[in-house]
């Protein structure tokens, strides 16, 4: 998915006293092979785990993920030790941390990363370093490219999920094409947050939506420091459209409030990051009710027969429900491990090549990349019966009381629905 986060640590407080040169020759004489006593060590990079959902979610799905492995006899007979680094959301940290589980842990390969401004300063450590990298939270593309212009320097670099913004995008038109008739959005507003990662999804959805015969009534990318929604919304009311088809992630929270509130006679729907955790309804007091989302999984939604076991496991082990993070970390790791039991190796290069030939079915659907020579070398694929993210609607309990509870309904596609759209009851 996209990259928000509902924590509030100030990041400009953390110090950057030490230089990633003198990290790197601080801890270059601590290198190890990848495990102590016999355990074979994975890292996994989390942003502020305990204070933000996304991080929270990779680090105890990457937790569940080993403690699994390890009731079933590790790797290679091997138990797995996980070390855990908190980026603090933070390329400069990040580095630092990325390399005292290189360097001073001697991890064998490392699981994680949620911004994209971190996974691209982490690429050259990747490469540098040689092991395996499976990004679970950025959505740049620019990753992927560096992988299919210098394959041998950054192969070791692999994104489980989310998808990437090219291909959110392209998720964006086939749920248009799909659904928008059957729902009644026939005119749109083309509305996405002035950030960097919406910038690949706004230019497909541009000409791509008149393409498939679908009105873009208005087309507005806003300033990222936007509070106050009415003079958009009443450009958007004023336009005729059905619905705001949207990307938002950081300015999400006063967005979906201000629709609610105001009772707008128009759908809202999209790429709603905050509206993709389990928690939101219950936090947004109920507004949250009717708006859709794109999502990975939801905690009603059964996209393969390992989603449901894998929530109950969340669930039973951290008495909470995980967000889209903790899938895609869960299936990494498992990933990982199955294709190095396969392979009979943990070898950095072994493996490699055995993601590439790999098709593992986990949470979030059939999980396979895309090969040397394609634009998203390294890249999940998406595709129907491969990885194909849902789209959820959250739909209340009780219509007459719509604070109640809330629950994550999907609508799209057909094969995972569990509830059809429901119109905002106060559209006349």
């Amino acid at each position: 998915m996209t990259e928000y986060d509902f924590s509030s640590v100030d990041r400009r407080r953390f110090l950057r006293a030490t230089g990633a040169s003198a990290v790197a020759a601080g801890l270059a004489g601590c290198r190890s092979s990848g495990g102590n006593n016999g355990k074979l060590k994975l890292g996994v990079l989390s942003p502020s785990p305990g204070q933000s959902p996304t991080g929270t979610s990779i680090e105890r799905g990457a937790d569940l993920a080993v403690k699994q492995l390890n009731e079933n006899g590790g790797v290679n007979g091997r138990d797995v030790e996980l070390i855990k680094k908190d980026t603090e959301a933070e390329a400069s940290t990040a580095k630092q941390r990325y390399q005292e589980l290189l360097l001073g842990e001697g991890v064998q390969a490392t699981f994680g990363v949620f911004t994209s401004e971190v996974l691209l300063t982490l690429m050259d450590e990747i490469a540098e370093q040689g092991k395996i990298h499976m990004t679970t939270g950025a959505a740049t593309p620019q990753s992927a490219t560096q992988v299919s212009d210098n394959y041998e320097q950054y192969k070791y670099y692999f994104r489980t999920g989310p998808l990437n913004a090219v291909q959110l995008g392209q998720n964006m038109l086939d749920f248009a094409e799909g659904i928008f008739e059957d729902i009644g959005w026939s005119d749109v507003a083309l509305i996405a947050e002035d950030y960097e990662w919406t910038r690949p999804i706004y230019n497909m959805l541009e000409g791509g939506l008149a393409d498939r015969n679908i009105n873009v009534a208005l087309k507005q990318r806003y300033s990222s420091d936007t509070e106050n929604f009415s003079p958009i919304y009443d450009d958007i009311s004023n336009s005729g459209a059905d619905a705001a088809f949207i990307s938002m992630a950081h300015t999400g929270v006063p967005a979906i409030v201000q629709w609610a509130r105001d009772r707008r006679q128009w759908g809202l729907g999209g790429i709603h990051v905050p509206g993709q955790l389990p928690s939101f309804y219950q936090q947004s007091e109920g507004a949250a009710a009717y708006s859709v989302t794109q999502n990975v999984a939801t905690p009603q939604s059964e996209i393969t027969q390992k989603t449901q076991p894998f929530v109950q496991a969340y669930r039973n082990e951290y008495d909470s429900l995980p967000v889209y993070t903790g899938y895609i970390t869960f299936d990494a790791v498992k990933q990982w491990a199955s294709v190095a039991q396969n392979e009979g190796t943990v070898d950095t290069d072994t493996v490699v090549g055995g993601l590439e030939r790999s098709s593992y079915t986990g949470t979030t659907g059939t999980i396979e990349y895309h090969n040397k020579g394609h634009r998203f070398a390294h890249d999940v694929i998406y595709s129907p019966g491969k990885v194909d993210p849902v789209y959820q609607q959250w739909q209340p309990e009780d219509p007459t009381d719509i604070g109640a509870g809330g629950s994550q309904e999907v609508i799209y596609p057909t094969q995972y629905k569990t509830a059809d759209y429901q119109q905002p009851i106060w559209i006349q």
